[in-house]
C-alpha cells in the first residue's frame, strides 16, 4: 500500500505544484534569457516550447531525478527532430509525409514502457514546430541552441528544485515478496505443514503489492531490456511461488515430512532469502539458488510411486512450488546482473528466451510482436500519425495562421476512443472560449506594452501549470490559451484577433481528431480487449488438451512450440494495460477478471513446458488416464466457455463519459451446463485408483488443480495472491 501513497503524492497537488513551479523557473528563465539578454527571438521560443514540451505536454513518471534522466537520454532525440522538421518544411508534402513516418514513429515507442510513452508527445511537439513556414535553415543553429539550454535548465530544475522521495521501487517489493515467501517455507517446515491464517494472509498481501496498478509507473518494470524483463518474470514468479504455498495441500496424516519431498521447503527458504538479498544489493551469493535447483532435480528424477494419493499430490504440489521458487531465484539473479548472470545450462531456454540478448536484438523483439493491427500500441501509432497527418495537410493548405496550434489541439486532445475524444474535446472547446474571450480583452486593454506580458508570463504559467492537471483539460485549454497569446505578444505586436486564430485552429484540430478517431478503431482497447482474451483462453485451453494427452501418452520429453500462446498472451496483456488507462475503464471486479484470465494464461504457459520437458517412459495406466483425462475436459470446457464470454462484444450504447463498464467474466458453465469438448469424460471424482501412479500423473493433477483455481477466480469464485497485470509480461515479451 505504500507504493499507492507514493504514487498518489506524485499525482496530488503537491506534486503538480511543485512541477509547476520547476516548469514555470525553467522556461522563463530560458525565454527571457534569449529574448531579452542576447536578442535572439528564435532562440528564445525553442528555449520555451522546449521546457513546455517535455515538462507541460509530456507525462513522463517518476520523480525529478528520474525526469531528468529520461529528458537527458532523449535530447539528442530532440536535435534530430528539430533538424528534421526544419528541413522538411521546404515543402508542404515533405512535412506532411515527415509527420507521418515520425508520429507513428514516435507514438508507437509506446511499447517500450512508460517512460518512452511519457516522453512521446513532447518529442512530437519538438517536430511539429519547425516543420511549419518559414522555411529557415540558416536558423536552425539558433533553434538547437535554445532547445538545449531550455532541456538544460528543466534537467536542472527536475533535479534540484522542490525533489520529491522517490517511491518504493519494484526491486524493493520483489525482494519484501521473497522475504514473506521464505517466511512461509520456514512454516512449511513444522506442523502442521501448510500455512496458518496469518501466514496466508501475509503471503497474499506481499503478492497484492506486486500488482501493477499499485506501483508507481516509474518503477514498473515495462521496458524491453534485459534487466526490466528479469525484474517483471521475477515480480510474476513471486506472486505464483506465495499462491502455491497458500494452496499448498496438507501431507496424509500417516506420512508426515520430510518424506513426501525431502529439503524442498528449507531449499526454497534459503534460496528466495538470498535472492532478496541480491535483489536489495546487501550479497552477491547464488549458492542457495544453485542447491535448489538440485533438490529440485532430484525430487523430480524420482521415479518412485507414492503409496497413497494424498502422498503423490502433496509431492506433487510442493515440485511446483520447487519451481516457481527455481524461476524467481533466475529472473531475480537476470534482473540484477544482465548479460552477467552465470546461468546453469539447464536453465529453461524457453521461459528465459530473453537471458544472454543484447538490447537491440530485445528491442527488436518487443517492436516486431507489436507490429500488427491486432496490437492497440499498433492502432494508437497509425490513428495518432494520420491525424497529425492530416492536421499538418490542412495547415499548409489553407495557410493556417498558427497552425501548429491545430496539430498540438490533435496531439493533446485525441484519446484512444472515440467517445473519450468526443467527451475531452466539448470540455477542450468550452475551455478554449472562455480562454480566447479573456486573452481577447486583455490583449485589448494592455496593446503593445510588452514589459507588461513579461512580468505576467511566469504568473499565468504557473497558474496554467497548477490548475490543468488538476481542473482538468478544460482548464488546461482556457489558461495556455493566455500562456501562448503572452508568449507571442513579446516576440512581435499581436491585436485580440490572435485569440481567434487560437480558437479556430483548436477547434480545426478538435475535429481532426474525432474524425480519425471514429475511422480508426473508435472503440480503442475496448473491444481488442475481449478478442485477445478469447483467443488467450482458447489458445490456453488446447494448451491444456494436447499437454493432458502428451502425458497420458508418456511423452514427449521436450519442451512444447507454445510461440502462439506466447503471443496471445502478449497481446493479451498490452490491450489490457490500455485498456486501464482509459476514462471509464472498470477497476473492481470486472477488471480483477481480466487479471486473472492472464494469469491463467501463464500457468498454462509455464506449467505446459514443465511437464512436457520432463514427459515419461510408458504411458499412463487406463484408469489413472481416464482419471486425468477427466480433469483435464474440466478444465479445457471451463477455459473454452470463458473464452467464448469474452469474445462477446461489449455493450456499443456505453460511453465513456457515462462510465462505461467490461462484462465480468462470470457465469463460467461447468461441465454439467455446457458440452465438454469430445466424447464425455469421466468424472473428477471417479475411483480410487486400483495401483498407485508415477509421479509425472500427479504433476499434471497438480497443475490442473491449480488451473481449476484459476478459472474459479476468474468467475469470482477463489481469493488468490494478485493477478498478473498490465506491463507484466514474465519474459513472454
Amino acid at each position: 500500500m505504500g507504493a499507492d501513497r507514493d504514487a498518489g503524492a506524485a499525482r496530488g497537488p503537491g506534486g503538480v505544484a511543485r512541477r509547476a513551479i520547476r516548469t514555470t523557473l525553467a522556461a522563463c528563465a530560458g525565454f527571457f534569457l534569449f529574448l531579452y539578454g542576447l536578442d535572439l527571438s528564435v532562440a528564445a521560443t525553442y528555449a520555451l516550447f522546449a521546457v513546455v514540451s517535455m515538462a507541460a505536454l509530456s507525462h513522463i513518471p517518476g520523480t525529478g531525478p528520474q525526469r531528468a534522466a529520461a529528458i537527458a537520454r532523449t535530447t539528442p532525440l530532440a536535435w534530430v527532430l528539430i533538424t528534421i522538421g526544419t528541413y522538411l518544411a521546404v515543402r508542404t508534402w515533405t512535412a506532411v509525409a515527415g509527420m507521418l513516418v515520425i508520429g507513428f514513429c514516435l507514438a508507437f515507442v509506446a511499447v517500450a514502457g512508460p517512460r518512452p510513452s511519457g516522453a512521446a508527445p513532447g518529442l512530437q511537439l519538438l517536430y511539429i514546430l519547425p516543420c511549419f513556414p518559414p522555411y529557415a535553415p540558416d536558423t536552425l543553429a539558433e533553434r538547437l541552441l535554445g532547445a538545449t539550454v531550455g532541456l538544460a535548465l528543466l534537467i536542472l530544475a527536475e533535479v534540484f528544485v522542490l525533489p520529491e522521495p522517490r517511491g518504493t521501487s519494484y526491486r524493493t517489493l520483489a525482494a519484501e515478496a521473497a522475504d514473506t515467501a521464505a517466511r512461509c517455507a520456514d512454516e512449511l517446515r513444522r506442523a502442521p505443514y501448510t500455512l496458518s491464517a496469518a501466514g496466508a494472509e501475509g503471503a497474499r498481501a506481499a503478492g497484492e503489492a506486486l500488482r501493477p496498478f499499485r506501483v508507481p509507473e516509474a518503477e514498473r518494470p515495462a521496458g524491453p531490456g534485459l534487466r526490466d524483463r528479469g525484474l517483471a518474470h521475477a515480480g510474476l514468479a513471486a506472486r505464483t511461488l506465495l499462491n502455491r504455498m497458500v494452496n499448498l495441500p496438507p501431507p496424509p496424516p500417516d506420512r508426515l515430512p520430510p518424506e513426501q519431498a525431502p529439503g524442498v521447503p528449507a531449499a526454497v527458504g534459503a534460496a528466495v532469502a538470498e535472492s532478496a538479498a541480491l535483489l536489495r544489493g546487501t550479497d552477491v551469493g547464488v549458492d542457495a539458488a544453485r542447491a535448489l535447483r538440485h533438490v529440485r532435480a532430484e525430487a523430480a528424477a524420482v521415479d518412485e510411486r507414492p503409496a497413497s494419493e494424498a502422498l503423490g499430490v502433496r509431492r506433487a504440489a510442493l515440485l511446483e512450488v520447487a519451481d516457481a521458487a527455481v524461476a524467481f531465484t533466475t529472473a531475480a539473479e537476470l534482473a540484477v546482473r544482465g548479460r552477467h548472470a552465470r546461468l546453469p545450462a539447464e536453465t529453461d531456454a524457453g521461459r528465459f528466451w530473453y537471458a544472454g540478448r543484447r538490447a537491440p536484438g530485445l528491442w527488436w523483439h518487443r517492436l516486431a510482436a507489436h507490429a500488427g493491427p491486432r496490437s492497440v500500441h499498433f492502432q494508437n501509432a497509425v490513428r495518432l500519425s494520420l491525424a497529425l497527418a492530416a492536421a499538418r495537410t490542412i495547415a499548409g493548405i489553407d495557410s493556417l495562421p498558427h497552425g501548429f496550434w491545430a496539430m498540438l489541439a490533435v496531439l493533446s486532445l485525441t484519446r484512444t476512443t472515440v467517445a473519450q475524444t468526443r467527451a475531452t474535446v466539448r470540455v477542450a472547446l468550452t475551455g478554449t472560449l472562455l480562454g480566447a474571450l479573456t486573452t481577447g480583452v486583455l490583449l485589448a486593454l494592455i496593446g503593445g506594452n510588452s514589459a507588461v506580458y513579461a512580468v505576467a508570463l511566469p504568473f499565468v504559467m504557473f497558474v496554467a501549470f497548477r490548475v490543468g492537471p488538476v481542473r482538468g483539460v478544460g482548464w488546461a485549454q482556457g489558461m495556455f490559451t493566455l500562456v501562448v497569446s503572452f508568449v507571442f505578444a513579446q516576440l512581435a505586436p499581436v491585436t485580440w484577433q490572435l485569440a481567434e486564430v487560437r480558437m479556430l485552429d483548436v477547434l480545426i484540430g478538435s475535429l481532426i481528431g474525432i474524425v480519425f478517431g471514429l475511422l480508426a478503431w473508435p472503440r480503442g482497447a475496448q473491444v481488442e480487449l475481449h478478442r485477445a482474451v478469447s483467443a488467450l483462453l482458447a489458445r490456453a485451453a488446447e494448451t491444456v488438451a494436447t499437454t493432458a494427452a502428451a502425458v497420458a501418452a508418456g511423452g514427449p520429453g521436450r519442451p512444447p512450440d507454445d510461440t502462439a500462446l506466447q503471443r496471445a498472451l502478449l497481446l493479451a496483456e498490452s490491450a489490457f494495460s490500455q485498456r486501464q488507462s482509459e476514462s471509464g475503464a472498470p477497476v473492481a471486479p470486472p477488471a480483477a477478471d481480466w487479471q486473472a484470465a492472464l494469469m491463467t494464461g501463464h500457468h498454462v504457459l509455464w506449467g505446459s513446458r514443465r511437464l512436457l520437458a520432463r514427459g515419461g517412459p510408458t504411458p499412463l495406466e487406463p484408469d489413472q488416464r481416464t482419471r486425468l483425462d477427466g480433469r483435464a475436459s474440466d478444465v479445457v470446457t471451463r477455459l473454452d466457455a470463458a473464452s467464448e464470454l469474452a469474445a462477446l462484444p461489449p455493450p456499443p450504447a456505453a460511453t465513456a463519459a457515462q462510465g462505461a463498464t467490461d462484462p465480468p467474466l462470470v457465469a463460467v458453465p461447468t461441465p454439467d451446463t455446457a458440452p465438454p469438448r469430445g466424447p464425455t469424460p469421466a468424472p473428477a471424482s471417479a475411483a480410487a485408483l486400483r495401483e498407485p501412479a508415477p509421479p509425472r500423473f500427479y504433476a499434471a493433477l497438480a497443475w490442473l488443480d491449480s488451473l481449476t483455481t484459476d478459472v474459479e477466480r476468474m468467475t469470482g469464485a477463489a481469493p488468490g495472491v494478485g493477478g498478473a497485470g498490465a506491463g507484466e509480461r514474465g519474459g513472454v515479451a
